[in-house]
């Protein structure tokens, strides 16, 4: 099991690790900083910083225990073309994954560039086929009106060239030949928000994340703006989960390592509100592949509790058993059991926006 966990705030990144039978802060970085991004190799710990006016960051902390800042993905110049409204420019580093590969990492960013890296993050090469396709833009933003941006990053660990991103809010991509092409795959969703009769438009689908089950790639879930969907085949077709409860709105997924029927999402009231439904922190999971869901409520606040969690705010350990979720109040709960019971650190955390376990 994981015995650290990091987690990224609009106010640093904080280094949680079980002591004693309790975990607790062992480190403080960046203090501060608003982090949105983190990613643990094994060798290496990575986190994003969003800055503002001064840009984004890219931090790398080795077996040394220094950090050491590293240069960050560049956009080339952007061309005169009406067409294109998307800024030409980094806004912030969304997500951070590795890529199957020794030294490889890829980043998704806001605007909804794809970034790789073959030198464990000296250096980035923007994915210009998938920068450069006619479709990117007609990529909506993200809410309403931002960039769009790449939330998701998948890698079949079969095959590292089999890549799968999702983009808030224009839908899922596949490349199987290592980013030289792409297609969407979105066949199955539908967007309620969209006009009568464009709900199933490809590039319209709002997703908020995907997660793979590493022991079974061609299990997918995905957490959409309007539902959640399940993938038994890589993507290439999706089925609505309306079993979940108590709601299906949410943005958060975390597919269990090896088991590819066990998902868990933190649900929420949709659109003009974003709280928990009725004021009740519930983790949502299934054991049955959408089957039927168990609503985890054990050690989570039960009244008056509005806390919203964000795409990256929940993961799950390479066992399946140690789970953690963080939220826009601050919140930050863990369990050791697959969500059956959750427990909370001592401490009052800013607005939480990623969490990882230190080998996810």
């Amino acid at each position: 099991m994981a015995d650290a966990l990091y987690v990224g705030t609009r106010k640093g990144l904080f280094e949680i690790a079980r002591r004693n039978g309790a975990w607790d802060i062992v480190g403080v970085h960046f203090l501060g900083d608003p982090v949105t991004a983190v990613l643990d190799t094994g060798g290496s710990l990575y986190a994003a910083l969003d800055l503002g006016h001064f840009g984004s960051k890219l931090w790398r902390r080795g077996h040394s225990g220094t950090w050491s800042e590293l240069g960050v993905p560049t956009f080339p110049e952007k061309p005169e073309d009406p067409d294109d409204p998307h800024p030409w420019s980094l806004g912030k580093i969304w997500v951070l994954e590795r890529g199957g590969v020794k030294d490889r990492l890829w980043a998704g960013t806001m605007p909804g560039g794809l970034f790789r890296s073959d030198d464990a993050g000296v250096s980035w090469v923007l994915n210009e086929t998938l920068w450069r396709m006619p479709e990117r833009k007609q990529w909506f933003g993200v809410a309403g009106g931002e960039q769009p941006g790449i939330s998701s990053v998948l890698i079949d660990p079969r095959n590292p060239k089999d890549i799968r991103i999702g983009v808030s809010t224009a839908g899922v991509w596949s490349s199987t030949d290592d980013g030289a092409s792409w297609k969407i795959i979105n066949q199955g969703m539908h967007n309620e928000y969209m006009p009568p009769g464009r709900e199933g438009e490809p590039m319209t689908q709002d997703i908020h994340r995907l997660s793979i089950c590493p022991a079974h790639p061609e299990v997918v879930w995905c957490q959409h703006h309007s539902g959640v969907y399940r993938s038994e085949d890589g993507g290439a077709q999706w089925t609505e989960i309306t079993a979940i409860r108590p709601s299906k709105f949410g943005f958060a997924v975390a597919a269990h390592p090896t088991d590819g029927n066990t998902a868990w999402f933190v649900p929420a009231t949709k659109d003009e509100r974003r709280i928990p439904l009725d004021g009740k922190v519930v983790v949502a999971r299934t054991r049955d592949g959408g089957q039927s869901f168990d609503v985890l409520t054990q050690g989570l606040p039960q009244q008056h509790a509005y806390d919203l969690t964000w795409r990256h705010g929940l993961c799950v350990d390479s066992t399946g058993e140690r789970l953690a979720f963080g939220t826009t109040s601050g919140g930050l709960w863990i369990s050791e059991n697959g969500g059956d019971s959750w427990s909370a650190p001592e401490a009052r955390l800013p607005p939480i926006s990623v969490v990882r376990f230190a080998d996810s």
